[in-house]
């Protein structure tokens, strides 16, 4: 209402400023204005209207506003009054202009997404993220530059040094030459945002944060005019305006201040072939639709006007054929900060976002993925279906080829009207190319493999494959690539599932499908085949099958799974010790069988082997998701040994809003909630999987893991409930006297059946030595306490770890101290543990300088009748001859006793030593010139017997 009251007040002061024979004349014309479809204004309303005011009220109460304006301007034209006529011509503009902006808001502000709910529609500034584009002009530059349109799959321009990288915001910003771009070519495959940041574009336009050099912008969706035979330029505008009456020789006026946007060139199908001598050079000449467009493009008609075209590849060559001076920008996809920015805007709650993305990055491929805007949504979507139903993504069974095939089902759902069987061939051929191209190493293809392949499909190929146009003068034709490597790679591992309808014949250069050829090139040498067998088990998987008969229509065959369970149960056999227990040394292995996530399958595969067994590996979440899956479905598993591996986690803050009651999340902030500590651990995943019932764990190792304090909460949860679990061995400088007192209270608990600890390389102190003292003296179980190498230990420690092992009740077999920087102070305590403790048979002191009084004091007590040791270690270099002696005296009393040099080495890991503190080979605080060796330094003296005592469970 207020731009019609504006409208009408200019036409009052027009009026008012007529002489009064002007007015009446105008009286008198107006009585003559036929108005189509409308009435002519009463001969007597028009008499009564003897003022300016009253006149514009009667023609305020008889025509809209619109007819109101043309009619006067008409009638001032009529009567030479042309600077009125402008006056209203200009409100009139500026009317259209505000009503025109209004109609952009309405169109373009909010949209519906694929699957949203009835009715639901999401706002683009909302969810919009912005994408990575590399602009670079072409024709301008001679030709040198190459056209984008590979499409890659990668936000990286690094190796692209002539390209700029632009945003939606900038893509009319003068480039390094000062020149202004005309005309700009958006590129991008399916999925990759163009129509979105077209709908960005005009929002932004609308809002005046950007583009202020254009009063108008026209976007023109090419699917709505693709069936229009006709048209005009000036007709193509009408299209995009809310209102009959449009202004449209005034908006012409100023060419330079329209802006264009097709949006989806390519549904045109355009040649755009026509001869230069049809081209029109009048906005208002209606003509072929593709003469008009090309008119347009060759500039011959409004040559001062801008355009921003939106295609995939395959109009581009039509298209450089009638551009010229372009810019080309291709849409690369999402940057690493824009995937997780995308994430926060999809589910408009920081927690749940952050939940959801950790997932996704804790998946390598699904993150390579999620460069893909359409792949984004994907994930997010049925991430936000899992959050629903589980609350949390620790046991979400959707692994990446769940994740494929419902990006595929959006894609076929863009050829919904077509002939079913016409796109499962095509799927057919795609998935063959596919195939081929992994076994070559390709990713590129040529025009002539895709027409012998048969997939010179406009309507399909687009989909699926990226069209790359060769440097101008470069006379190779096309070249495809799929629009991302993983894709190919799924693609690829269809091909060897699908059902055919006739047999594939192998002697015309057709790959043949033999499932066991795949496995053996993998296992033998062809480790990039590593995704594409990884897709093979997803593919199988009872509920994959369903899924792309019913959504997909595709039928994928059964019959390799067999294959797959023998290639699996063989794989990591041992042929030179066939009879050594059968472990699990490869991750691939977990990721194999959770990308197909059955657990009767699973527990096929994983019955015949006992041990995991694996070494410097980061395991991401979604590798220990992988890993606790398998785990819940091994009943035989015996042993877990992880060696340098290291744990990425989940911060608990994050996971706090969907993992605990939300009545307890509110009150995070004051109190511990329960499980926190579980979620801040990062190896909660692991220990939940090694607590379910079905487990019969028998031993863990974590060597050079990286063990902070609260996973030692959680594995004194694990020993404290375990009912199998006798064997725990933690060799990390991580660990200190917090660590320790933690296990402490697990070993102390009534369920604890750990019969041996082991803590190496540890930061103990003599300050946990108390709770260790005090696990002696509670816990009968305890056979065997190994914290060789803890040099933070001294005498004091072991003074009191010595009132624990004289206890009553303690029963430990082995005690090692190797390498803990004892003297001969603590062996008199040594010494009395000797003889009053019931069960010790194992003493290891190597590497520790005793002095020659310190071993007198110990075999004063070796003599003695009650002392039951039958090993000793020592270190024996450096003793004086009565220190030598007296330990030959022993030797010749007790034969059985075996003195020696007992200290094992578990050196770390090549990858693993250079994640220690010590990797240098000094131990952190010892010092430096004065510090002692990290590992053993293998002094030995004389060997008195050799040694091997050990203790079993």
């Amino acid at each position: 209402m207020a731009g019609e009251e504006r409208a009408l007040a200019v036409l009052l002061r027009a009026l008012q400023g007529l002489t009064l024979k002007d007015f009446q004349e105008f009286k008198t014309k107006l009585l003559e204005v036929h108005v189509e479809g409308g009435w002519n204004i009463p001969k007597d309303s028009l008499a009564k209207a003897t003022h300016p005011c009253a006149l514009v009220s009667c023609m305020g109460k008889n025509y809209s506003e619109d007819a109101v304006m043309d009619i006067a301007i008409g009638l001032f034209e009529e009567m030479n009054q042309r600077d009125l006529a402008d006056k209203l011509l200009d409100e009139k503009v500026k009317e259209y202009k505000r009503k025109y902006r209004e109609h952009v808001v309405q169109a373009f502000l909010q949209y519906k997404e694929v699957n949203s709910y009835l009715g639901q529609n999401l706002s683009v500034s909302s969810r919009y993220a912005a994408l990575t584009i590399a602009r670079k002009p072409r024709s301008e530059r001679g030709g040198e530059c190459e056209a984008v349109g590979a499409g890659c799959g990668c936000a990286d321009t690094s190796n692209q040094p002539a390209t700029v990288t632009v945003t939606a915001q900038t893509l009319f910003k003068p480039d390094e030459d000062g020149q202004t771009p005309q005309v700009v070519v958006l590129v991008g495959a399916p999925g990759m945002g163009k129509t979105m940041t077209v709908r960005k574009v005009m929002v932004e336009w609308v809002e005046e944060t950007i583009y202020a050099q254009f009063d108008y912008i026209f976007c023109i969706d090419c699917k709505d005019i693709a069936f229009t035979k006709e048209a005009s330029v000036a007709d193509l505008i009408s299209k995009c305006c809310p209102h009959r009456r449009m202004p449209v020789e005034k908006i012409l006026d100023d060419q330079k201040k329209i802006l264009f946007i097709f949006d989806g060139f390519e549904a045109l199908g355009f040649p755009l072939v026509r001869p230069e001598d049809e081209l029109s050079s009048d906005p208002m000449e209606v003509k072929p639709l593709e003469t008009t467009l090309m008119s347009l493009l060759k500039k011959t008609v409004l040559p001062e006007s801008s355009l921003l075209i939106t295609t995939r590849p395959t109009a581009l060559q039509s298209l450089g054929r009638c551009l010229d001076g372009e810019y080309y920008a291709e849409i690369l996809g999402f940057s690493a900060a824009m995937r997780q920015e995308y994430f926060h805007r999809y589910f408009e709650n920081d927690d749940k976002a952050n939940v959801a993305f950790r997932f996704a990055r804790g998946n390598k491929i699904l993150y390579s993925l999620c460069v893909i805007p359409v792949m984004s949504w994907t994930v997010c979507t049925i991430l936000k279906q899992e959050l629903y139903k589980k609350k949390n993504l620790i046991e979400c069974s959707k692994a990446t080829t769940w994740m494929s095939m419902f990006y595929l089902s959006q894609l076929m759902k863009c050829r919904s009207s077509d002939n079913p069987q016409d796109l499962q061939r095509f799927l057919h051929k795609l998935c063959s190319l596919a195939a081929n191209g992994i076994w070559k190493h390709k990713v590129l293809f040529e025009e002539k493999e895709i027409k012998d392949c048969g997939l010179d499909q406009p309507d399909l190929l687009p989909l699926f494959l990226n069209e790359k146009i060769p440097k101008k003068g470069v006379d190779h034709g096309k070249v495809y690539s799929f629009t991302h490597l993983h894709l190919q790679e799924f693609f690829a591992a269809m091909f060897y599932v699908l059902e055919d309808d006739e047999e594939t014949v192998g002697d015309s250069g057709v790959l043949m499908k033999d499932v066991n050829m795949l496995l053996e090139s993998y296992s033998d040498s062809r480790k990039d085949l590593n995704l594409t067998v990884r897709f093979l088990f997803g593919l199988v998987s009872q509920k994959s099958i369903e899924y792309m008969d019913k959504i997909i229509g595709c039928r994928i065959s059964p019959q390799a799974r067999e294959d797959m369970l023998r290639w699996l149960q063989g794989m990591h056999r041992n042929s030179s010790h066939p009879s050594q227990d059968l472990k699990v040394s490869e991750l691939d292995t977990f990721h194999f069988l959770f990308e197909m996530n059955e657990k009767s399958f699973t527990q096929s595969v994983l019955d015949r082997f006992m041990d995991i067994d694996l070494q410097d590996i980061r395991l991401t979440l979604y590798d220990q998701m992988a890993l606790s899956f398998c785990i819940r479905q091994w009943a035989g598993l015996s042993c877990v040994t992880l060696r340098g591996c290291s744990f990425d986690q989940q911060d608990p803050k994050e996971e706090l809003a969907t993992a605990v009651p939300r009545s307890c999340a509110s009150e995070a902030e004051e109190r511990p909630c329960p499980h926190t500590e579980e979620l801040r651990s990062p190896i909660h995943p692991l220990c939940q999987a090694l607590r379910h019932p079905g487990t019969n764990l028998r031993a863990l190792r974590l060597r050079w893991c990286g063990l902070s304090q609260s996973c030692c909460a959680e594995l004194a949860a694990l020993v404290a409930e375990h009912p199998s679990l006798a064997r725990l061995e933690l060799g990390d400088s991580a660990l200190g006297d917090g660590s320790v007192r933690l296990l402490c209270g697990g070993l102390r608990q009534p369920g604890c059946r750990l019969r041996v600890l082991r803590l190496w390389y540890s930061r103990l102190t003599s300050a946990c030595c108390q709770d260790l003292a005090t696990v002696l003296s509670t816990s009968p179980q305890l056979e065997e306490l190994d914290l060789s190498f803890s040099e933070g230990l001294r005498d004091a420690g072991v003074q009191l770890l010595c009132e624990g092992l004289r206890h009553h009740s303690c029963r430990l077999r082995t005690l090692r101290l190797g390498s803990c920087r004892l003297t001969g102070a603590c062996c008199r305590a040594l010494a009395a543990g000797l003889v009053e403790s019931p069960s010790l048979t194992c003493l290891d002191l190597s590497d520790n300088e005793l002095g020659a009084d310190g071993v007198l004091q110990l075999c004063r007590q070796l003599r003695h009748p009650a002392c039951l040791l039958r090993a000793l270690g020592l270190t024996t270099s450096g003793l004086n001859e009565e220190a030598l002696q007296e330990l030959a005296a022993v030797r010749a009393l007790k034969p059985d006793l075996k003195i020696g040099y007992l200290l094992e080495q578990d050196m770390p890991q090549v990858g693993a030593m250079a994640r220690l503190p010590f990797h240098r080979g000094v131990l952190p605080g010892a010092g430096g010139s004065g510090g002692r060796k990290a590992l053993p330094s293998f002094r030995r003296g004389p060997l008195l017997a050799p040694c091997n005592h050990r203790s079993h469970f």
